[in-house]
């Protein structure tokens, strides 16, 4: 039954709502992602060096190292693994695709979440859907049952799963016991989270760019090892991708397809462009214009898919000579084995080290996003009198324990279930956000 729900929630329908917002988003604005490339560039990355000079608060640097920190995860080596096993060589080609296009859908939510967000009677900021569901779209129960959502995403594939996968892993790799795991993980993310947002987004800034540019690095190694057959590779995955239309048949079609389902939605599972939580994780930069922090959603979105999970597919179908199906691997044990064949051991401990530096940053990323969604609904349901208990629930200390006992649960627990619930929320989360996105279409601009 669950798993009916799941096939329904994320069904083509879904995938074609992110694709026409995207779409409809990069037509508006004249392809803004591409034509003024350059421009976005130095405006975001490039201004890393002044901005640090500048610094008062968090910055929007420590808010996009907070936001990639949501992003970068199992998806980057779980995802596509398994996009390449179930999709072929050309679920990498649609996954650029959903990249190129998720890269305005990120903008715009950010944009329109900086653009609405507002103070608390603590001087914090309340920023995301929620907010722009509100004030923006005048429809507060939407914001409403956003912020639920968004809290059950936090619980459910925000700890609980990132969690299983560090205790799986560390067991695995250095036969750690799952419950020592979960006792040492979440004494850590308590100490993380004990900070707040500043704490947070300090983490973030010195835990992404180390990992990732590590990660990258040894990439880069394995990848220009097989420098020869980077051509069969790119032949591979365009020929994947687009079937010749000689041999266009039903079983072409259906490869086709299913390239294009698994690239596309693990594309959106490793960005989360849609979802809305980046115009969340972007609401406490200080200093800065909804344009900039547009800018620098979709900076994220590219370098999250574009880069990272380009390169752990060019990892794979390197060392499996582009038929990552028949190397009889699948998730992070394909990523494991594809390290491995070039690197030996130390193969092994890269994709174990990455999967829990990104598991760890995704948990403490996702206990800021579930703390405003919490905070949010709890402010909602006391303007209008209602469900004073779940209020009480859901403000202060109570779901920060909430959030600590899913983290140590995910390290015992079998996840199966978990996992496609936790799915089910993720793609419902969307649906107001897509709505948003949709009405307030004329709200969004680029700079010129």
């Amino acid at each position: 039954m669950i798993h009916r729900i799941h096939e329904l929630v994320w069904g083509p329908w879904l995938l074609l709502l992110f694709l026409g917002i995207g779409i409809a988003y990069t037509i508006k604005t004249g392809f803004f992602q591409i034509r003024k490339l350059p421009f976005w560039w130095m405006q975001t990355i490039g201004s890393i060096r002044e901005e640090e000079d500048e610094k008062k608060g968090v910055t929007k640097f420590q808010t996009a190292c907070t936001a990639l920190a949501a992003t970068i995860g199992t998806g980057n080596i779980v995802g596509v693994a398994t996009a390449l096993t179930a999709g072929g060589p050309g679920a990498i080609f649609w996954m650029w695709v959903s990249a190129a296009i998720g890269m305005m859908t990120g903008y715009a939510e950010t944009m329109l979440g900086i653009r609405y967000r507002y103070r608390d009677h603590k001087g914090a900021w309340v920023c995301g859907p929620m907010v722009y569901l509100e004030r923006g779209l005048k429809k507060p129960y939407l914001g409403m049952i956003y912020s639920f959502l968004c809290i059950m995403v936090s619980l459910g594939m925000g700890s609980m799963v990132q969690s299983n996968s560090i205790a799986e892993t560390m067991e695995y790799s250095f036969g750690i016991p799952s419950v020592s795991m979960g006792i040492f993980l979440t004494a850590m993310v308590f100490l993380v989270i004990l900070g707040g947002i500043s704490r947070i987004a300090f983490v973030s800034e010195r835990l992404i760019p180390i990992s990732a540019g590590i990660y990258m690095l040894f990439s880069m190694v394995v990848i220009m090892s097989c420098f020869d057959k980077i051509p069969y590779i790119f032949q591979c995955i365009f020929k994947d991708a687009f079937q010749p239309i000689s041999i266009f048949s039903g079983t072409a079609g259906y490869g086709i397809s299913r390239s294009l389902q698994y690239g596309i939605s693990r594309g959106v599972f490793s960005n989360e462009a849609g979802l809305g939580s980046m115009a969340v994780l972007h609401g406490a930069a200080e200093d800065t214009t909804p344009e900039q922090q547009g800018m620098w959603a979709m900076f994220e979105v590219f370098f999250d898919t574009i880069l990272i999970c380009t390169m752990t597919a060019f990892v794979i179908l390197c060392m499996t000579d582009g038929d990552a199906a028949g190397s009889g691997y699948d998730g992070a044990a394909l990523t494991a084995y594809s390290f491995s064949r070039r690197l030996g051991p130390l193969g092994q401990y890269v994709v174990s080290g990455a999967m829990l530096v990104f598991a760890f940053a995704t948990i403490i990323a996702w206990y800021y996003l579930g703390r405003q969604a919490a905070g949010y609904l709890a402010e909602s349901l006391k303007k209008r009198k209602k469900l004073y208990i779940l209020q009480r629930i859901l403000r202060g200390k109570i779901y920060t324990m909430l959030y600590l006992g899913a983290v140590f649960l995910g390290c015992l627990a079998k996840l199966e279930t978990v996992w496609e619930f936790s799915d089910i929320w993720n793609g419902l989360m969307a649906l107001p956000n897509i709505i948003a996105l949709i009405v307030l279409m004329k709200e969004v601009k680029v700079p010129k």
